[in-house]
């Protein structure tokens, strides 16, 4: 066969698996039955088998390695064009899936884009015309492997770096800077290219519709990561991904209305004002919860330490974290990542129980050929985690970590590209996964990886093993 004929013929491969997954019934398994221990001494597994390079049904090339049995589809590539034909912004983050009509799933995607320039959407969806970040949004059709509609959801911000779906079908897009006019900066030689608007807010984009760019002051401008909502209460929590950093919590004044305020606060274990190490395994503690008085505040009063927030907690006794970063809502917990804290300095997941006001370690790398900088991360319909890797290997990989506390690799980068597809070359395959989300029925993962910015779905026997 000739490289088209390859690619139809893994792309019907690719859907055949799919059609094969539609009867599998969906066991959960809830993540509060995750032994909360540390790895140490753990040794690599594979809980689906080893990995071997798989190649992609729509372009026939080998850019991940995958258990036996998965296959995968890429689509809306740096470059692509988006439906109005707007070239598709680079640096893939955060997404999740936000709403499903049959086989028609939406997916929000944030651009992780720095510096001034230019933003890429249109007016009406932009909050600051020289940021060049922002959402697209993704309508993908997973009875025929195909992205059927993108559009430019949000535009003119900043370094949006994660975020998180909220029950009301909606994506909460974070920027993860507070910079803005003052201290922006300006392109060589265009004096007068310069942010119009203070960055470092959350953004609420509709599933089905283009946002409105407006910044939710009251959730806090900080250093923002990824956010996760309870969807009995609608109390949205946020990671800072910043050292030292704090967790907090959004109690809104009317739930589900985010745009009409509330209370931001910070989490304060009594009697430790740390939690980055020497934590031991199995650790539990109970919690409260401190106010923050001006969510507004970018800098602790004289400096420009991007900690204007944290400040305000740290002097009412609120806990530390190091570099917080993804969060996600599953079985009535919400699940954290510290990317580098731990002893061994490789990284740690928490939980933290709503309804007990309890906090639990419930992972810690031992090193970083178990698990290397822990970055976004979901939950498998059936019961699992799985952990988006953003490391300093040579390789990055997709982890799973199972009910019983055991972590495997599940997928790896293998992208190598040699200029045919948008004239993309050079070797990826050290650039980080983002934007984890399983579909509602548990049978598509959908996954970034960052640089060169490709989005994946992957599809295949989830029920033989822990995902």
């Amino acid at each position: 066969m000739n490289q088209h004929d390859n690619t139809v013929a893994d792309r019907r491969n690719f859907l055949r698996a799919g059609a094969q997954l539609a009867g599998t019934a969906v066991v959960a398994a809830p993540l509060q039955a995750l032994l909360a221990r540390a790895a140490a001494g753990a040794t690599v597994r594979f809980d689906y088998g080893e990995l071997m390079p798989t190649n992609d049904a729509a372009t026939g090339l080998p850019l991940l390695k995958l258990p036996s049995g998965f296959s995968y589809l890429s689509f809306g590539w740096t470059g692509d064009p988006l439906t109005d034909g707007t070239p598709t912004p680079q640096a893939h983050d955060g997404m999740a899936v936000v709403d499903a009509i049959g086989s028609r799933i939406v997916l929000i995607r944030n651009h992780e884009r720095t510096g001034v320039g230019n933003a890429f959407g249109e007016e009406a969806v932009t909050y600051d015309p020289y940021a060049p970040a922002g959402t697209t949004t993704l309508i993908f059709n997973s009875a025929t492997g195909e992205l059927e509609k993108s559009w430019a959801s949000l535009s003119g911000t900043l370094r949006n770096c994660a975020g998180g779906p909220t029950p009301w079908k909606s994506w909460l897009s974070c920027e993860e800077t507070v910079a803005g006019p003052e201290n922006g900066g300006r392109l060589p030689n265009q004096e007068t290219m310069q942010y119009e608007r203070e960055h470092g807010w959350i953004f609420e984009v509709p599933a089905n519709r283009r946002a409105k760019p407006v910044a939710l002051r009251d959730m806090g401008r900080f250093v923002h990561e990824a956010v996760a909502v309870d969807p009995v209460t609608k109390v949205v929590y946020e990671t800072e991904d910043r050292s030292p950093a704090g967790f907090y919590r959004f109690l809104p004044n009317r739930p589900g209305q985010l745009e009409r305020g509330g209370r931001l606060e910070m989490l304060k274990v009594p009697g430790r004002v740390s939690m980055i190490r020497r934590v031991p395994a199995d650790a539990t503690f109970d919690v409260e919860w401190v106010p923050i008085e001006d969510p507004t505040r970018a800098h602790a009063p004289g400096t420009r330490d991007e900690g204007g927030v944290f400040a305000q907690g740290k002097e009412q006794g609120a806990s530390s974290f190091k570099r917080l970063e993804g969060c996600w809502y599953h079985g009535g917990l919400i699940y954290f990542v510290s990317t580098d804290g731990g002893d061994a300095g490789m990284g740690q997941v928490w939980s933290y129980d709503p309804k007990a006001e309890r906090l639990r370690l419930v992972f810690e790398s031992p090193g970083a050929e178990v698990l290397n900088y822990p970055d976004n991360l979901t939950a498998s319909p059936r019961g699992g985690l799985l952990i988006c890797e953003d490391g300093d290997g040579a390789t990055q990989r997709l982890h799973g970590l199972t009910v019983d506390g055991r972590i495997f690799p599940f997928a790896e980068n293998h992208i190598r590209l040699d200029g045919r597809r948008n004239g993309i070359s050079g070797d990826f395959r050290d650039q980080e996964w983002a934007g984890a989300s399983f579909s509602t029925d548990g049978k598509w993962l959908f996954v970034n990886i960052q640089s060169p910015g490709i989005t994946f779905a992957i599809t295949g026997p989830w029920q033989s093993g822990s995902l």
